[in-house]
């Protein structure tokens, strides 16, 4: 029932995020986690979850007909990755030059495009993201490209905004009185 590309760091993620009844050990492969969900949605349980979560799952069906469809962080394999990062590689480099075709190996600005419509799918690699980013601010080009991130990452990239904030010290005004002592 549970589609064989989720690793059992994915389920873990998976039972700790829905705050599943399923109890597991870290000594526990892959096959026994399964197992173990399985089992819990074959019990006689209560069958919502109250809580938003990243995976917009709000019962046992939702879950189990996202676990029966592949991960969605792992439709690639290594080589589309590859064939990927060659692509950002070109556009990044066609962007940093001042958006110059002459330093690139594209012929037009239509095979950047198309180019990017094909890259754009793959939202959740950082360096599509960036490619994204960076076409935004090229004059030649009027699409505004949006990379489609899942919403795993998107959680993960708003927790790290979140965490990049710091607090900054500001002057603040106390009144009353005040002894100041000047020693030598």
């Amino acid at each position: 029932m549970i589609d064989k590309t989720y690793s059992k760091h994915d389920l873990v993620h998976i039972i700790n995020s829905l705050n599943l009844p399923v109890v597991f050990n870290h000594s526990d492969n892959k096959k026994t986690i399964q197992d173990k969900i399985i089992k819990y949605y074959h019990d006689d349980t209560d069958d919502s979850f109250n809580e938003d979560n990243v995976y917009d799952i709000t019962n046992k069906n939702d879950l189990f007909i996202y676990l029966s469809k592949s991960n969605p962080k792992k439709i690639i394999n290594v080589k589309q990755k590859n064939d990927i990062m060659n692509i950002c590689k070109m556009i990044i480099r066609y962007c940093n030059n001042k958006y110059d075709l002459n330093y690139t190996t594209y012929k037009n600005i239509q095979d950047i495009i198309d180019d990017l419509n094909y890259i754009r799918q793959f939202g959740d690699i950082p360096s599509v993201r960036r490619c994204c980013n960076l076409i935004n601010n090229c004059p030649n080009i009027k699409e505004n490209f949006k990379p489609l991130i899942s919403p795993q990452v998107k959680q993960q990239l708003l927790e790290k905004n979140i965490s990049k904030k710091t607090i900054m010290n500001c002057l603040t005004i106390k009144r009353g009185k005040f002894i100041l002592d000047f020693e030598h």
